[in-house]
């Protein structure tokens, strides 16, 4: 429970740094998808170091950085998908990021539990 909580935590914590900069990027006229981008890219290296480091005490590989990435790439295209959906459906692309958080989250603790994070270290 307690690795759920730090990695729910990271999470809010990225989130927050992710959705603030879109909003902020968004604010300032950029392109919603370019704005959805940076936010995500922003918080990726963030939540990387500290999910390996904290939540699943992992020594750092090459090849859990790439399953990361790959992970990372399949909850973009879901966290586009949904942007892009409440952008066309109600012109609220910052609707569609949110919402596409909790899928990405589940999505991204199941992938970092059993396949990202396998090595040694983790003792989970």
């Amino acid at each position: 429970m307690r690795q759920f909580m730090t990695y729910m935590a990271i999470g809010v914590f990225c989130a927050l740094l992710d959705i603030g900069l879109m909003q902020l990027l968004i604010l300032s006229e950029t392109n919603y998808i370019l704005a959805t981008t940076a936010g995500f890219a922003a918080s990726l290296c963030v939540n990387f170091l500290l999910h390996m480091n904290l939540t699943f005490k992992a020594i750092y590989s090459h090849g859990s950085l790439v399953r990361y990435l790959c992970v990372v790439l399949a909850n973009y295209c879901l966290t586009l998908l949904t942007v892009s959906i409440f952008h066309a459906w109600l012109d609220m692309a910052i609707l569609g990021k949110i919402l596409s958080l909790p899928l990405v989250a589940i999505n991204g603790y199941f992938f970092s539990k059993h396949w990202i994070y396998r090595n040694p270290a983790n003792n989970t």
